[in-house]
Parts: structure tokens; C-alpha cells; sequence
């Protein structure tokens, strides 16, 4: 049983707005930061918890601080400065980074909290919006066995599935897999519905008989037939999946992994943004064949 009671959650975007919440319906006593104040107000709302003006003042008195926010640099806004939450937490706290960012970063953020007393697990998240609504999301930790089994309780409270995947930074580096077959699976689910169209089958049919077999993927229960409706108003924004695979890419040099279709969905992804689809759905790559 887990004896946090209070923690911090910082960044309340599409993602942290929900896991913030099933913490609060959890009954942990939560404190929300945001660099936006109208969307604390918002969460406040709907959610039993408090809000901080500065992440240094949410860390004041908790046991773990949540950080999910855009990218790198946005991870450091919130943790280094005078008003980052570093200068807030107590001796024993735990940092826990869902953003999805680089393995480098995690190194760097336990060195940083290391030397202040503090500890920290990089835990990133796959399943999207949907998935942190319904508190249903998988999350891919790296970091000291004996601090994962103390956030790990606590993660549950949104999470179907908790996992510790090696030291620090080997949660982002699982995440990095993630997107790698995601953007391969999703090319090759493009290329078989736009196929289909053109072929004069019925694409209700065709996903529900191969959805069942080999080929069946949860991209291709949850999007193919909105692919081939030209519907991509939702879901996980191309922009960010480009944040996600630039990360990818880098690492892959570093560690002298050959990822040739992933760098090519790269750039089908940079002609998406090109035709306005930044904030479409990853599913949107279809658009470029449909369309061409």
C-alpha cells in the first residue's frame, strides 16, 4: 500500500489534465501547475486539488512531482530556476517525467536531483488522450527498482500497465520503440486503405474481416476506417509525433541503429505538416496518397 499523500502535477495538457484528475479521484491530495493559469482554473473545476504559481511552490510538501509537458527544453522550464521545482522539493521526494523526451535528458534530471537529495524515475506514456481519460494508459519506467515500487502504486491510478525497463532513460528509450512501429504501422495502414479504395472494395468489410487476423493492430481498429473518411480531427497531433521521431532519429545516430522507413515517414509526416495537418492525427498520412 503506498504511503503517498500529497503530490504535484505540472502540465495540464491534453494528457496531464486527466492523469492529474485520477490522481485527485484517487484520493491523493493534488497540486496542479500550469503555465497557463486558466487551465488550472479549468481543472479546479471539475477536480478536488489546488493550484501553485510557480512549480517551485507545488513541490513544496510533496512526496512525488508529475511533470508531462511538451519537449525537453519545456521539462527544464519547470524543474531548474528560481521558480522550478527543484528549489521546492522536500529531501526523499520523487520526480517522476512523463514527457515523452530524450534518454539524455533523463541522465541529465537524475544527476540534478541526485545532488539535491531527490530522486527520479523517467516515465513516458503510450496511449494517448483516450487512454489518460479513461486512466487506461501503459507506462515505461527507467530508474532505481527500490523508487519504482513507491510511484508505482500511484502511477496505477491512471495506468493499466506499469513497467520498469532498466535504469534511468530506458523508459524513453521504450517509448522511442513505440513510435518506431507505430509510424511504420500506420505507412503500411495508409498504403492497404487507400489500396482498398482504389481497388472498389468496401472498406467497413475489409477492416473487420483482416483486423481479425495477422494484420490487426489497434491503429487499424481505432483509424483506418476514419482514414479513409478524410477524418483527422483527433487524436495524437502530427506535430508532436515529428517531436517524438526527431528524438528517435538522434538517438538512432547516436546508438547506430539503421531506421530507414522510420527517417522516410519522417519526412511523409513533414509533407503532412506542409499541407496544413500539423495538428491532424498521425493516421493523416493517408491524406498524402489519397490526395497526391
Amino acid at each position: 500500500m503506498s504511503t503517498v499523500k500529497k503530490v504535484a502535477f505540472l502540465g495540464l495538457g491534453v494528457m496531464g489534465f486527466p492523469m492529474a484528475g485520477h490522481l485527485a479521484s484517487k484520493g491523493f491530495q493534488v497540486v496542479v501547475y500550469n503555465r497557463s493559469k486558466e487551465k488550472s482554473e479549468q481543472w479546479l473545476g471539475k477536480h478536488n486539488g489546488s493550484s501553485a504559481l510557480t512549480p517551485k511552490e507545488a513541490a513544496i510538501g510533496c512526496d512525488i512531482v508529475f511533470a508531462c509537458v511538451g519537449n525537453d527544453d519545456d521539462v527544464r522550464s519547470v524543474v531548474y530556476g528560481t521558480d522550478g521545482a527543484l528549489n521546492g522539493m522536500q529531501e526523499g521526494a520523487i520526480f517522476v517525467d512523463h514527457t515523452t523526451a530524450s534518454a539524455n535528458l533523463a541522465v541529465e534530471l537524475s544527476e540534478a536531483t541526485k545532488e539535491k537529495g531527490f530522486e527520479f524515475i523517467d516515465a513516458p506514456v503510450s496511449g494517448g488522450q483516450a487512454g489518460a481519460e479513461n486512466g487506461v494508459l501503459t507506462v515505461m519506467c527507467g530508474g532505481d527498482a527500490a523508487v519504482f515500487e513507491k510511484i508505482n502504486p500511484v502511477i496505477d491510478s491512471y495506468a493499466k500497465a506499469v513497467t520498469l525497463m532498466g535504469d534511468v532513460g530506458a523508459g524513453q528509450l521504450t517509448k522511442m520503440v513505440n513510435q518506431i512501429c507505430i509510424a511504420g504501422l500506420l505507412q503500411g495502414l495508409s498504403e492497404g486503405m487507400n489500396f482498398a479504395l482504389k481497388a472498389g472494395l468496401q472498406p467497413e468489410k475489409v477492416i473487420d474481416v483482416i483486423s481479425k487476423g495477422a494484420a490487426g493492430s489497434w491503429q487499424m481498429e481505432n483509424r483506418a476506417l476514419t482514414m479513409t473518411k478524410d477524418e483527422f480531427e483527433f487524436g495524437f497531433a502530427v506535430n508532436w509525433m515529428r517531436k517524438d521521431l526527431k528524438i528517435v532519429l538522434e538517438e538512432a545516430q547516436r546508438n547506430k541503429a539503421r531506421l530507414p522507413a522510420t527517417a522516410l515517414v519522417d519526412q511523409f509526416y513533414a509533407q503532412v505538416q506542409e499541407r496544413g495537418g500539423g495538428r491532424w492525427d498521425t493516421s493523416s498520412l493517408v491524406h498524402l496518397l489519397m490526395h497526391d
